[in-house]
């Protein structure tokens, strides 16, 4: 089963929810503020990503602007940095998708579909 964590008021999200009935992909579906993504999952999507931090972060967050993290984030260890995503849902680039071998940050519809192909 897929995880989708999510922000009620985000319209990519809603877009990502929307996308996923249209294709009849199961999910359940997580408030990424509440229950941000465990360790491993935000492990999981890093290697996803070729190891590029960055790419978890929501980097046009307030979150993320008011803890200065633009300039921070080339020092920070990646433990660190995930440790910073693990323990406030609002730095995490969402829609955030995890589920068996399936890995998501953000939402662009060819991507998933060739991810989530014959789900």
């Amino acid at each position: 089963m897929l995880k989708i964590y999510t922000l009620s008021n985000c319209d990519t999200c809603r877009k990502a929810i929307a996308w996923l009935r249209d294709h009849d992909v199961a999910f359940t579906e997580l408030a990424i503020r509440t229950t941000p993504p465990t360790t491993a999952e935000l492990r999981a999507a890093l290697a996803a990503n070729g190891g590029e931090l960055r790419k978890l972060f929501n980097t046009s967050g307030r979150d993320y602007r008011e803890q200065g993290l633009g300039e921070k984030l080339p020092g920070l260890t990646a433990p660190a940095a995930l440790a910073l995503l693990g323990a406030n849902g609002n730095l995490v680039k969402r829609p955030f998708l995890v589920g068996d071998g399936v890995t998501l940050v953000g939402f662009n519809p060819t991507t998933w579909t060739t991810a989530l192909a014959g789900r």
